[in-house]
């Protein structure tokens, strides 16, 4: 896990006493946690009293720096070994260090598992239909002699309950065209996996 200097200036904020006192810390750390894992409580720690003598700019550097540390250490599924020794780095206490690590490692699996529901994916494609038509004329009566495959991909979009279908038609070259990449495609993602 690598983060940038602002970001360890900023987790490193919240590890001082000076700036965050110890008997505010342990509830910054689970504000923090609330903001990543409920919408509603994105903006708790401004809104919260408890914070109210804390210097505004030093809070939000404060949180901000929190949140992404949450966010990555869950994203690369950081063991509690490493995240003690960043947050060495970046001069906490070792009450703190055991502190943070207490509620991160209870709320760690809540918040992969909102994090494996944002972002974009594409639709996986999960049946294929096809039929392939003759073309002898068309409108203008002149001969065509062509066939024409006609595709429907039946695609399931992660977090939808219904299934999706892609139509599109293609001569036999482009279906070929298609297939080939398709396996070039795949290829790429087992080398990928492999790594």
């Amino acid at each position: 896990m690598e983060l940038g200097a602002s970001v360890l200036e900023n987790i490193s904020l919240a590890g001082d006493v000076a700036h965050i006192p110890d008997k505010l810390f342990e509830k910054f750390v689970i504000c923090a946690c609330q903001g990543v894992l409920f919408e509603k409580h994105r903006d708790v720690v401004a809104d919260n009293p408890a914070f109210k003598d804390l210097e505004r700019a030093i809070l939000k550097a404060a949180y901000s720096g929190l949140v992404t540390l949450l966010l990555e250490a869950a994203k690369h599924d950081t063991t509690e070994q490493n995240l003690s020794a960043l947050l060495e780095e970046c001069k906490y206490t070792p009450e703190r260090i055991k502190e943070f690590n207490k509620i991160f490692l209870a709320q760690k699996s809540h918040i992969q598992l909102l994090l494996g529901k944002v972002g974009s994916s594409f639709p996986h494609i999960v049946d294929v239909d096809w039929r392939l038509d003759y073309y002898m004329k068309n409108n203008h009566m002149e001969k065509v002699n062509a066939a024409v495959y006609l595709i429907s991909l039946k695609t399931e979009v992660p977090g939808e309950s219904e299934l999706r279908d892609v139509q599109f038609s293609c001569s036999l070259e482009q279906l070929q065209d298609l297939v080939g990449k398709l396996r070039d495609a795949t290829k790429c993602l087992e080398k990928i996996a492999q790594v």
